[in-house]
Protein backbone atom coordinates (compact mmCIF):
# COMPACT_ATOMS: atom_id res chain seq x y z
CA UNK A 1 0.00 0.00 0.00
CA UNK A 2 0.96 3.78 -0.76
CA UNK A 3 1.90 5.84 1.94
CA UNK A 4 -1.07 8.17 2.14
CA UNK A 5 -0.44 11.94 4.03
CA UNK A 6 -2.99 12.92 6.19
CA UNK A 7 -3.37 15.82 8.05
CA UNK A 8 -3.42 15.96 12.28
CA UNK A 9 -7.23 16.19 12.28
CA UNK A 10 -7.40 13.68 9.53
CA UNK A 11 -5.53 11.09 11.00
CA UNK A 12 -7.51 11.85 14.65
CA UNK A 13 -10.54 11.60 12.87
CA UNK A 14 -10.09 7.91 11.26
CA UNK A 15 -8.52 6.62 14.55
CA UNK A 16 -11.83 7.79 16.26
CA UNK A 17 -13.76 6.17 13.82
CA UNK A 18 -11.95 3.15 13.80
CA UNK A 19 -11.81 2.74 17.56
CA UNK A 20 -15.46 3.61 17.43
CA UNK A 21 -16.04 0.83 14.80
CA UNK A 22 -13.46 -1.78 16.70
CA UNK A 23 -16.12 -1.72 20.26
CA UNK A 24 -19.45 0.05 19.61
CA UNK A 25 -19.59 -1.09 15.99
CA UNK A 26 -18.86 -4.86 16.91
CA UNK A 27 -20.94 -5.21 19.79
CA UNK A 28 -24.16 -3.81 17.85
CA UNK A 29 -23.69 -6.29 15.20
CA UNK A 30 -22.85 -8.95 17.53
CA UNK A 31 -26.19 -8.30 19.59
CA UNK A 32 -28.31 -7.99 16.03
CA UNK A 33 -26.99 -11.49 15.12
CA UNK A 34 -27.68 -12.69 18.38
CA UNK A 35 -31.29 -11.36 18.29
CA UNK A 36 -31.66 -12.23 14.18
CA UNK A 37 -30.88 -16.09 15.70
CA UNK A 38 -33.43 -16.11 18.06
CA UNK A 39 -36.07 -15.70 15.41
CA UNK A 40 -35.80 -19.06 14.23
CA UNK A 41 -34.90 -20.54 10.63
CA UNK A 42 -31.33 -18.85 9.28
CA UNK A 43 -32.21 -19.96 6.11
CA UNK A 44 -35.09 -17.83 5.41
CA UNK A 45 -33.87 -15.15 8.04
CA UNK A 46 -33.48 -11.72 6.68
CA UNK A 47 -32.24 -10.11 9.52
CA UNK A 48 -29.58 -12.57 10.14
CA UNK A 49 -28.93 -12.11 6.19
CA UNK A 50 -28.78 -8.13 7.06
CA UNK A 51 -26.62 -8.77 10.08
CA UNK A 52 -24.44 -10.92 8.41
CA UNK A 53 -24.01 -8.08 5.33
CA UNK A 54 -23.83 -5.50 7.58
CA UNK A 55 -20.64 -7.35 9.31
CA UNK A 56 -18.93 -8.10 6.42
CA UNK A 57 -19.10 -4.35 5.54
CA UNK A 58 -17.79 -3.29 9.06
CA UNK A 59 -14.80 -5.70 9.36
CA UNK A 60 -13.67 -4.52 5.48
CA UNK A 61 -13.98 -1.06 6.91
CA UNK A 62 -11.79 -1.64 9.82
CA UNK A 63 -9.35 -3.85 7.59
CA UNK A 64 -9.45 -0.71 5.42
CA UNK A 65 -8.96 1.90 8.20
CA UNK A 66 -6.05 -0.28 10.05
CA UNK A 67 -4.01 -0.32 6.80
CA UNK A 68 -4.91 3.28 5.87
CA UNK A 69 -3.17 4.19 9.48
CA UNK A 70 -0.48 2.03 9.31
CA UNK A 71 0.60 3.28 5.99
CA UNK A 72 0.18 7.12 7.02
CA UNK A 73 2.13 10.19 7.21
CA UNK A 74 0.98 13.00 9.79
CA UNK A 75 1.48 16.26 9.20
CA UNK A 76 1.75 19.23 6.99
CA UNK A 77 1.70 18.75 3.00
CA UNK A 78 4.86 17.12 1.91
CA UNK A 79 7.05 20.19 0.18
CA UNK A 80 7.55 19.48 -3.63
CA UNK A 81 8.74 21.67 -5.70
CA UNK A 82 7.76 24.80 -6.26
CA UNK A 83 5.38 25.78 -8.53
CA UNK A 84 4.88 21.75 -9.47
CA UNK A 85 1.80 19.74 -8.74
CA UNK A 86 1.83 17.27 -6.56
CA UNK A 87 0.54 16.12 -2.85
CA UNK A 88 -0.44 19.52 -0.67
CA UNK A 89 -0.86 21.75 -3.59
CA UNK A 90 -3.68 24.10 -4.90
CA UNK A 91 -4.22 23.86 -8.84
CA UNK A 92 -6.23 26.09 -10.45
CA UNK A 93 -7.45 24.64 -14.30
CA UNK A 94 -9.46 25.62 -17.26
CA UNK A 95 -11.02 23.11 -19.03
CA UNK A 96 -12.07 23.23 -22.85
CA UNK A 97 -14.95 25.43 -22.46
CA UNK A 98 -13.03 27.99 -20.41
CA UNK A 99 -14.84 26.84 -16.49
CA UNK A 100 -12.18 27.58 -14.07
CA UNK A 101 -12.17 25.25 -11.22
CA UNK A 102 -9.56 24.92 -8.03
CA UNK A 103 -8.73 21.80 -7.23
CA UNK A 104 -6.77 20.38 -3.73
CA UNK A 105 -4.12 17.76 -4.92
CA UNK A 106 -4.36 15.66 -1.86
CA UNK A 107 -5.89 12.06 -0.92
CA UNK A 108 -9.88 12.01 -0.18
CA UNK A 109 -9.19 10.78 3.68
CA UNK A 110 -8.36 14.89 4.27
CA UNK A 111 -11.91 16.72 4.40
CA UNK A 112 -11.80 20.41 3.07
CA UNK A 113 -12.66 23.41 4.83
CA UNK A 114 -13.35 25.10 1.81
CA UNK A 115 -16.96 24.30 0.17
CA UNK A 116 -15.31 26.26 -2.75
CA UNK A 117 -12.44 23.91 -3.40
CA UNK A 118 -12.53 20.63 -4.84
CA UNK A 119 -10.62 17.58 -3.96
CA UNK A 120 -8.37 15.93 -6.41
CA UNK A 121 -6.98 12.47 -5.65
CA UNK A 122 -3.84 11.71 -6.68
CA UNK A 123 -4.63 8.14 -7.88
CA UNK A 124 -7.65 9.38 -9.96
CA UNK A 125 -7.26 10.13 -13.21
CA UNK A 126 -7.09 13.47 -13.38
CA UNK A 127 -4.86 13.19 -10.66
CA UNK A 128 -2.66 10.90 -12.48
CA UNK A 129 -2.28 13.36 -14.90
CA UNK A 130 -1.41 16.70 -13.56
CA UNK A 131 1.34 14.98 -10.98
CA UNK A 132 4.31 16.67 -11.78
CA UNK A 133 3.00 19.39 -14.01
CA UNK A 134 3.22 23.37 -13.69
CA UNK A 135 1.23 25.95 -14.30
CA UNK A 136 1.43 26.80 -18.70
CA UNK A 137 0.93 22.79 -18.99
CA UNK A 138 -2.17 21.57 -20.96
CA UNK A 139 -2.97 17.74 -19.96
CA UNK A 140 -5.42 14.94 -21.43
CA UNK A 141 -6.65 12.28 -19.85
CA UNK A 142 -8.83 9.31 -19.80
CA UNK A 143 -11.77 9.42 -17.46
CA UNK A 144 -15.17 7.36 -17.26
CA UNK A 145 -16.79 10.24 -18.81
CA UNK A 146 -14.96 9.98 -21.86
CA UNK A 147 -11.69 11.80 -23.08
CA UNK A 148 -10.65 15.66 -21.25
CA UNK A 149 -8.31 18.42 -21.53
CA UNK A 150 -7.22 20.92 -18.97
CA UNK A 151 -5.08 23.69 -19.06
CA UNK A 152 -2.74 24.38 -15.43
CA UNK A 153 -3.45 27.61 -14.65
CA UNK A 154 -1.97 28.48 -10.85
CA UNK A 155 0.20 26.04 -8.70
CA UNK A 156 0.49 26.97 -5.18
CA UNK A 157 1.19 24.97 -1.91
CA UNK A 158 -1.86 24.45 0.36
Amino acid sequence: MKETWLTPEAHERLKAELQELETTGREEIRLRILEARELGDLRENAEYDQAKEDQAFLEARIRDLTELLRHSRVGSAPIGERGVVGVGTKVRLRDRYGDEDVYVFTSPENKLDDDELILLSPGSPLGEALNGKRAGDTVSYHAPGGDFTVEVLTVEPI
